[in-house]
């Protein structure tokens, strides 16, 4: 089939890869404009795009999709589908309405749940057991098109975003790939959302990792893991930022102590009470330094039963 791909991450990438190599004709690829990032602020190339042009694929960084020049312009392409995954730009209905077969959305949840910027996350802040990939047909609303396949995927008690993210790049783009299949047979079979379950996955800010002593041992668990690697969660500890990799939950239930007061330190973890339960801290990391397992970190820091880890430093100067 004849593609325009449109995708900016690494999720993106790994779709466009498998349809490269499945044979299909992909004649443009759109990805966002290069932009400044790290330390350096040196303009970087999306996922997307390095993928791309190391395949020699013809590449377009529009600033929009609303200009009639680049409507034009993947008008004149001949398309028989647009494949769109974690683009970030809004593909207005003139766009929507280009392709012979239209525009595929890769979605990374089981839609109607979870539709917008932060489905992995999303998910895994809410304890949810299952998620998974959506191929939908795009309309002119946020993740409201009819449902053309699903494929589910367990959420495993270890998994962190990243690892979620990964096996879901690669369920997405098998997923792609057999929608793709079907789809000139006319095996595809829209089905309607159903807006009574339909939920927002609102963008993740950085503010979302900030932990929350007065939740539960369970909740505050699952920010870890929602938030590994980026932007990772954190706390304070004597107005110092303190960012937390690795817990487990020591105890589910019930009131064991002040939010965020340390109940118990061994010689390989910090124990911290919650609203509900205790949490136990393995792994940390001090603002500019490196990730260290907590027996490591205590090698260096004196922590004592009855310190406080804060939500933020001006509440942790408040404990002294």
């Amino acid at each position: 089939m004849k593609i325009i791909f449109a995708g900016t991450p690494d999720f993106a990438a790994a779709a466009l890869e498998a349809l490269i190599h499945q044979g299909h004709e992909i004649v443009a690829v759109l990805t966002q404009p290069d932009r400044p990032a790290g330390r350096g602020m040196k303009s970087l190339s999306s996922a997307v795009k390095l993928l791309a042009q190391r395949f020699q694929l013809p590449v377009l960084q529009p600033l929009t999709l609303k200009a009639p020049e680049i409507q034009m312009q993947l008008s004149m392409l001949n398309a028989d589908v647009m494949v769109v995954a974690a683009y970030g730009l809004i593909l207005p209905q003139a766009v929507l309405e280009l392709p012979r077969f239209g525009c595929l959305n890769i979605h990374a949840s089981v839609l109607p749940r979870w539709r917008g910027a932060a489905p992995i996350q999303r998910a895994i802040l809410a304890g949810d057991a299952e998620t998974g990939i959506t191929i939908m047909q795009m309309d002119a609303g946020l993740e409201t098109g009819d449902i053309l396949l699903i494929e589910n995927m367990a959420i495993t008690p270890g998994d962190t975003v990243q690892t979620l993210h990964d096996k879901l790049s690669r369920l997405g783009a098998s997923s792609i790939v057999a929608a793709l299949s079907l789809l000139p047979q006319g095996k595809l079979m829209p089905v309607k959302q159903d807006e009574v379950h339909a939920c927002y996955a609102a963008k993740i800010t950085r503010a979302d990792a900030g932990i929350d002593w007065r939740q539960s041992a369970g909740q505050i668990e699952r920010v870890v893991r929602a938030f590994n690697p980026v932007p990772g969660a954190y706390t304070y500890y004597r107005c110092e930022m303190l960012k937390v990799w690795q817990v487990s939950v020591a105890i589910e239930s019930g009131k064991s102590g002040n939010p965020g007061e340390i109940s118990a330190i061994d010689r390989e973890s910090i124990t911290v009470s919650c609203g509900e339960g205790l949490l136990r801290i393995t792994g940390v990391q001090k603002a500019g330094g490196r990730k260290l397992c907590v027996a490591d970190f205590l090698k260096g820091n004196h922590l004592q039963s009855g310190d406080f880890f804060t939500a933020a430093a001006a509440s942790a100067a408040e404990h002294g």
